[in-house]
C-alpha cells in the first residue's frame, strides 16, 4: 500500500523531503501559500497546491485527515508554523512532524501535544562541529543516552584488517552497522550485512554505533 504524505511549507528543505519522499515512491502533495513554490515542486508530487494551511477549510479541502503523515516544514513564519500546527492537531492527523529553528520553539511545540519534531539547523550545526574536531567523521546522528550513529573514513590504521582483527565490540564497545563503499565516480554502495571476514579497503567508510566517548576513543587511537 502506497503512503501519503502532506508537506506543508515548500523552502529549500520542504522541497527535498517532497524529493526524497517521491522517490522512495510514496504519494506526496506539496502545499505553499507561494505559488511560486508550488510550481517549482509539481513536477517532482503527486499532487502540489497553493493555499493558506493556517486556514482549517482549506486544509480539509485536501483531505490532510487521510494523509498517513503531515510535515509542517515553515521555516520563517513561525505565526504561521504555529497556527498550522494548531488547525492539523485540531484535524487529528494520524501523524504529525514539525520542523523548529531553535530551543524556544521546540518548547512550544512540546508544550502543545507535538512529539515528532525536526531542527534541522542544529542538526547540521551538530554535524559540522564534528567534523571539524574529526575530519575523518563524515556523518553524526546523535540519539538519547549519549548514542550516536556515525560514519568515519576508513583509517589508514584499520586499512587491510578484517572486521574481527579490528575487534570494534571487545576493543571499543562499538557495533558495526555497515560499510559504505565508494567507487571511482564517487558512486556510494551499502555492503549490507557485513562479515567478520570482510577485509577494510582504502576506500570504505565504516557506520558504527556506541557511546559518544566510545566513539571519540576508536577516532583517538585509529586516526
Amino acid at each position: 500500500m502506497v503512503e501519503k504524505f502532506a508537506v506543508i511549507g515548500l523552502g529549500q528543505f520542504g522541497r527535498a523531503i517532497c524529493k526524497k519522499l517521491s522517490e522512495k515512491g510514496a504519494e506526496v502533495i506539496a502545499i505553499d501559500i507561494d505559488e511560486d513554490r508550488v510550481d517549482e515542486i509539481k513536477d517532482n508530487v503527486s499532487y502540489a497546491v497553493q493555499l493558506d494551511s493556517t486556514d482549517k477549510g482549506a486544509l480539509e479541502s485536501q483531505n490532510i485527515g487521510d494523509m498517513d503523515a503531515v510535515i509542517v516544514s515553515i521555516g520563517h513564519n513561525f505565526e504561521a508554523m504555529l497556527l498550522t500546527t494548531v488547525k492539523l492537531l485540531e484535524m487529528g492527523v494520524k501523524r504529525l512532524v514539525a520542523r523548529t529553528q531553535g530551543e524556544t520553539q521546540r518548547k512550544i511545540l512540546e508544550k502543545m501535544g507535538v512529539t515528532e519534531i525536526l531542527s534541522p539547523e542544529e542538526e547540521v550545526g551538530i554535524n559540522i562541529a564534528e567534523r571539524l574536531m574529526n575530519p575523518s567523521m563524515l556523518m553524526c546522528m546523535p540519539l538519547p543516552d549519549n548514542y550516536e550513529i556515525v560514519e568515519i573514513t576508513a583509517p589508514k590504521s584499520v586499512i587491510g584488517r578484517s572486521i574481527k582483527d579490528l575487534g570494534l565490540v571487545a576493543k571499543y564497545r562499538l557495533n558495526l552497522v555497515t560499510l559504505i563503499e565508494s567507487n571511482d565516480d564517487k558512486e556510494l554502495h551499502i555492503k549490507g550485512v557485513v562479515e567478520d571476514d570482510e577485509i577494510i579497503q582504502s576506500n570504505y567508510v565504516l557506520v558504527v554505533f556506541g557511546q559518544t566517548k566510545d566513539v571519540e576513543r576508536f577516532i583517538d587511537i585509529n586516526v
